[in-house]
């Protein structure tokens, strides 16, 4: 294996904080326009990030143009760590938060669209702050790697290691030949998205500020919210929640269904399978939980709603379908407590947390497409065991699925659910109790947010002692990056040259 070309990934890493400290200073502007008093904290902030990375690509600016799967994989692990450190600047600049292990975690959590937060009092932090705090959902959305490959072509180097190494889910479908044509038209769904989304809930009633953060956790799966309440803020209004609930349906779900949607190919989507699938586990889950909301949970104690706004019946499906939603798509906004509904319910929840969005979408988890492969692959199984000589391949969307893909998709399973057994150990070796260890594993490498007992909706991850939000960031990078991106790096054989 030929050396590491470790300039081209230095020069990468100071082009990513460039494109950081760009988005800083954007949260720089908003501060100024709410005169919240810490705009010149921001702008130092973004300033500072913006240096290292000027500096980082002089000190590189003759590295060589080649790029290999090997530096793709340290240049998205790496480029998320150091996106996180120079992320928390703005926090640790305005003192909004103030410690080291606090900054990291929030930082982290919004790289990765966790929506995990250690803030218990969200709405007295400065505007400045709350916007960058939604950007870095945004950013960490669709993939700062992503727009990066974007970049790419004008410093003369193919982005495709990249894409594969950070795009979501088992594969990457291009919608053209060239990567970054690909990268340019998904960045302009999303961004056209979130525009809308915008619009729309402002329209609705939110402030031009809310609807903003809102539309940028939202597209992003994130769940960082402006209100202690998260949209239960907004139980009064569910015009709000049933907006949210459409963009958060639209977010995880593949967005290259979207981009056929809008050429006109609406058979396309409707014959793709996880397309389908992803439907059926949204609506049948909404209406199982809807029933029971209606028949035996008080959704009027378990929120901060009048419950009869639009009716009891609405009330229980708009809080049904919004957290089955959220918490499959990974977003982790909540409108209600849903582990005070009943224990089935929360049982129910748990078990959301390992499906997961489309891939190609913003969402974590495992995705959709990954679980309707693995139930193929033992129902084919079954039947090799009746016919062992018959040829029975795996077929997916009508076509027959190479056994390697069956194969990593398998060990890709096996693999996340070991890391959340073991990520629950690490937490309940910390001392937490076991509900608060496997919600707090499970919600970190699913990147989902809320989880269960001391973590439940209502409470927040402030709770975890400091060596519990380093695990559980580490937990949210290797879930946000699909496990093999980050693991393999800490092989022995990945670093030997050969």
């Amino acid at each position: 294996m030929p050396k590491l070309n470790l300039k081209i990934i230095i020069h990468i890493m100071g082009l990513l904080l460039l494109c950081n400290g760009g988005f800083m200073m954007l949260a720089t502007l908003v501060s100024w326009y709410y005169e919240d008093g810490v705009t010149v904290q921001i702008a130092a902030a973004s300033i500072t990030t913006m240096l290292i990375g000027v500096l980082l690509m002089f000190f590189t600016r003759d590295y060589r143009k080649e790029m290999k799967q090997r530096e793709g994989y340290i240049i998205v692990t790496f480029g998320w760590i150091f996106m996180a450190f120079s992320g928390m600047l703005p926090y640790l600049f305005t003192e909004s938060i103030p410690t080291i292990t606090n900054a990291f975690f929030e930082t982290m959590s919004g790289y990765t669209t966790t929506g995990a937060t250690i803030l218990n009092d969200i709405e007295v932090i400065p505007k400045g702050v709350l916007i960058w705090r939604s950007l870095t959902h945004w950013i960490g959305g669709m993939g700062i790697i992503v727009l990066a490959v974007a970049i790419l072509p004008l410093l003369g180097i193919g982005g495709m290691q990249l894409f594969a190494a950070e795009a979501p889910g088992p594969s990457a479908d291009k919608l053209k030949p060239r990567i970054t044509d690909t990268a340019k038209r998904l960045w302009f769904i999303y961004v056209g998205y979130t525009v809308a989304e915008t619009i729309l809930l402002k329209v609705a009633g939110m402030s031009m500020f809310d609807a903003a953060n809102h539309a940028l956790s939202t597209l992003s799966t994130g769940g960082f919210s402006t209100k202690n309440a998260s949209v239960a803020y907004w139980n009064h209004k569910p015009l709000i929640q049933y907006i949210i609930i459409a963009f958060m349906f639209l977010a995880g779900m593949n967005f290259v269904m979207s981009y056929f949607a809008f050429k006109g190919r609406i058979q396309r989507i409707l014959h793709d399978e996880e397309f389908k699938w992803y439907v059926i586990f949204v609506s049948s889950f909404a209406v199982i939980a809807a029933l029971l909301i209606y028949f035996y949970a008080d959704v009027g104690l378990s929120s901060i709603e009048h419950p009869m706004v639009w009716g009891q019946g609405e009330s229980a499906f708009r809080h049904a379908l919004f957290q089955v939603l959220s918490v499959i798509t990974t977003t982790g906004f909540v409108s209600a407590d849903y582990t005070m509904w009943t224990p089935f319910l929360t049982i129910f929840f748990f078990g959301m947390f390992f499906l997961g969005g489309s891939a190609g979408s913003t969402s974590g988890g495992v995705k959709v497409v990954r679980h309707i492969i693995m139930i193929r692959n033992g129902i084919t199984e079954f039947k090799r065991t009746l016919h062992p000589n018959a040829i029975l391949p795996v077929r997916y969307n009508g076509k027959s699925i190479q056994g390697k893909i069956v194969f990593n998709i398998l060990g890709f399973f096996i693999l996340y659910m070991l890391a959340f057994i073991i990520g629950a150990i690490g937490l309940a070796s910390l001392g937490l109790d076991f509900s608060t260890a496997i919600g707090g594993a499970a919600s970190s490498l699913g990147n989902i947010g809320p989880a269960f007992g001391a973590l439940s909706p209502v409470n927040n991850y402030d709770v975890l002692p400091a060596a519990g939000k380093w695990w559980c960031a580490f937990l949210m990078l290797i879930g946000r990056l699909e496990l093999f991106t980050v693991l393999i790096i800490l092989t022995p054989f990945f670093w030997r040259n050969r």
